[in-house]
Order: C-alpha cells, then sequence, then structure tokens
C-alpha cells in the first residue's frame, strides 16, 4: 500500500519549533525574578523564611519582617512592611515590567544608586542593585510572557553582593555627616522633571538620570 507523504508529514514532530513556542502552547511562561541576598551577620536568622521559590499573582510582592510579608526577613530594625515588588503593564507592552516602593515611614531603600523615601518608587530594569537596614539584595528580571503571575527564586550569598556601600545605601545616613555637592554642580537635587541623578543611568547631554516615582505607575496591575 503506497504511503500517503501528507500523512507521513504529520506524524514527525515539530522540533524545529522554538521552545518558547512549545511552551505557549502549554502554558505562558512566567517572567522570573532572580533575587540573591546577602546579610554581613554570621549565622544570622535573617533569612530563616525565605523559600528557594515564590510563585506570586501580579499585585505587589510585600518584603518585611511583618507576618504579612511575602518574603519576611529577621530583622529589628527593618518595618513590617519595608518594600514592594511591583508588577505592572507599560504602554502597549506585552510583558510585565515592575518597579520598586519604599514603604517604611523611618527607614530607607538604596536602588542603582537612589535613596528612596516613604511612597517613592523606581522602574527597574534587568539587574538592579538593592540596600535596606543592612541586607543587600541583587534583582535580576527575565522576562516571559504571562501577565497573571511571575515566579522569584531566592539565593543566599555568604559574600557581600555591593561593595564599597556609603553611608546612605545602610540606613545610616544620620549620623554620618553627608559632603554636600559644589555649587552649581547640578547633582544630588531633583531637576524640574522631578528627575534624581545617578551614576548608573546617562542621559542625552552627559547627565545621569534615573527617573523617581512618587504616584503609582500608569497601567499599575491589582
Amino acid at each position: 500500500m503506497p504511503l500517503n507523504l501528507g500523512e507521513l508529514t504529520a506524524a514527525v514532530p515539530e522540533l524545529d519549533a522554538p521552545q518558547e513556542v512549545r511552551l505557549l502552547s502549554m502554558e505562558r511562561p512566567l517572567t522570573v525574578l532572580r533575587v540573591s541576598l546577602h546579610h554581613p551577620t554570621p549565622g544570622s536568622a535573617t533569612f530563616a523564611y525565605v523559600p528557594p521559590q515564590l510563585e506570586h499573582d501580579a499585585s505587589p510582592l510585600l518584603v518585611g519582617r511583618g507576618p504579612d510579608a511575602h518574603l519576611r526577613l529577621q530583622l529589628p530594625r527593618l518595618s513590617r512592611q519595608h518594600l514592594s515588588l511591583e508588577p505592572y503593564l507599560e504602554k502597549g507592552g506585552t510583558r510585565l515590567a515592575f518597579s520598586l516602593k519604599a514603604l517604611s515611614r523611618k527607614g530607607s531603600v538604596w536602588v542603582n544608586g537612589l535613596t528612596l523615601r516613604f511612597l517613592e518608587q523606581v522602574p527597574l530594569g534587568a539587574v538592579n542593585r538593592v540596600a535596606f537596614s543592612g541586607v543587600q539584595m541583587v534583582v535580576r528580571i527575565e522576562g516571559g510572557t504571562s501577565l497573571e503571575a511571575f515566579v522569584c527564586c531566592f539565593h543566599l550569598s555568604p559574600s557581600p553582593l555591593i561593595y564599597r556601600l556609603r553611608a546612605e545605601e545602610t540606613d545610616e545616613r544620620e549620623s554620618v555627616p553627608q559632603e554636600q555637592p559644589p555649587p552649581g554642580s547640578g547633582h544630588g537635587a531633583p531637576d524640574h522633571l522631578g528627575f534624581l541623578h545617578s551614576p548608573l543611568q546617562p542621559s542625552p547631554g552627559g547627565v545621569p538620570e534615573i527617573p523617581l516615582q512618587r504616584e503609582p505607575l500608569d497601567g499599575s496591575l491589582s
């Protein structure tokens, strides 16, 4: 009996299809946040409640010492809700983006060279350096196509993740005199657009800037 070429073609699996396409036939892949954590205290129980992995819906992920925090850290100087990682959808975007918001009234959060006070927030890039209450955290974002959830994978580092921290990056700014920038340098204060300067993101004209958000971002997911 002659073999039907159409039947033969249908029987051969499409091995050349990209992995992401094959995954989409089953489920939409989640965005992955790879979070490395370090605290300098040897044998500290700071990370006793940190799971290896945490899947979360598209609502803010709370970090703090309170029982309602999704990422719970055991530090007396930490607020019950100290900060949040907030997913949102940019206008015209097809993947989740993230911002970090400071939630502590008494402490601050240092993000990529910028110090955040209560309810200030800043969008995150692919790799982000964060410090608060002695904790060093590096967040790497690997985008997926799901808009309903994301997953955090945690790694506890025995070695420092950020070197040469300044006083304001360790919540010790109240006790250490801060060096003032020279007059007319244009550094250390917001400009008329509400931007603060950072050494990490150069802007047109040679002045590096990071946008600082004091209100929820448009299109944020609840």
